[in-house]
């Protein structure tokens, strides 16, 4: 998707995918005269065992609808994993869509209630990584998990992240590509419209990660954070999605050093801090 949204989607996927694959990593020699950083088109035509020209007009968007037999191919032929090769065949096989109107997303008052009762960082986020509600912890552990503000945007754009951060780099590979998993199916989505825009004009990070077209899948992992006023921190991450929205929590290993600086992070959380910017008590 580009700012647009009305881009050749499946082309722009496959010469982006194209042009991550080395020819050795496929069984080719490279050759002497290699004027591309990734596979030529014909190569990969050969290997999914269509035609240049058919390849070709897929690139181009003169073909927007293969077979699935050329989409997995193709997933195979640049090593797709299993979540990139299912938004492969969405873009080869789109649904009938109509343009959403934006709606406000809100945090049920269960959430609120759970928020406040996990004894450690917990925050809810919504589709587009907006920051809908927070523990005390959360915010003691990041001020950027407040509510109100937008997790991508605070990860690209504000300098305190970057020392926050122990693996900014893969973090911001694995946001963006998460941020366009979770807008796929919406290409006419203003926010996310507006969000993109926003994020090519002011990050050439962003723009460069953006062109990759990676795609990844809501999973839990392991963060490493260089917290200001307790240090070092080794945590697990777990993700859960509750309707349209993902719950997150931060935690350490029982009898971790982690864990006790943990304990400590809490102990000068506020609990006048106000915990979401708007709730749903229905």
């Amino acid at each position: 998707m580009n700012d647009s949204g009305t881009a050749n989607r499946l082309g722009e996927y496959l010469k982006a995918r194209r042009a991550l694959l080395t020819p050795d990593r496929v069984g080719l020699t490279a050759g002497a005269n290699r004027r591309v950083p990734g596979l030529r088109r014909e190569e990969v035509a050969l290997l999914s065992g269509i035609s240049a020209d058919y390849y070709l007009r897929l690139e181009r968007g003169r073909d927007s609808r293969p077979s699935l037999q050329v989409l997995e191919a193709l997933a195979r032929v640049l090593q797709l994993d299993e979540v990139e090769t299912a938004y492969l065949l969405s873009l080869g096989s789109p649904r009938p869509r109509s343009r959403r109107r934006p709606r406000e997303e809100r945090v049920p008052a269960r959430l609120h209630h759970l928020l406040a009762s996990i004894a450690a960082p917990a925050f809810v986020e919504g589709r587009y990584f907006d920051v809908l509600a927070a523990n005390p912890s959360a915010i003691a552990f990041s001020p950027r998990l407040a509510p109100g503000n937008n997790r991508l945007r605070s990860l690209l754009l504000d300098p305190e992240e970057r020392e926050f951060h122990r693996d900014w780099e893969q973090s911001v590979s694995a946001f963006i590509a998460l941020f366009r998993h979770s807008i796929a199916d919406d290409v006419d989505d203003v926010r996310a419209i507006e969000l993109v825009g926003e994020l090519s004009l002011a990050s050439a990070r962003f723009r460069e990660e953006w062109a990759r077209q990676g795609v990844r899948n809501f999973v839990g992992g392991s963060v490493q954070v260089q917290h200001p006023m307790v240090g070092d921190l080794q945590l697990h991450r777990e993700k859960m999605q509750v309707e349209d929205l993902v719950l997150v929590v931060y935690y350490a290993e029982q009898g971790s050093p982690s864990a006790e600086r943990l304990r400590m992070l809490d102990a000068l959380a506020t609990p006048s801090v106000p915990s979401a910017a708007g709730s749903d008590e229905s």
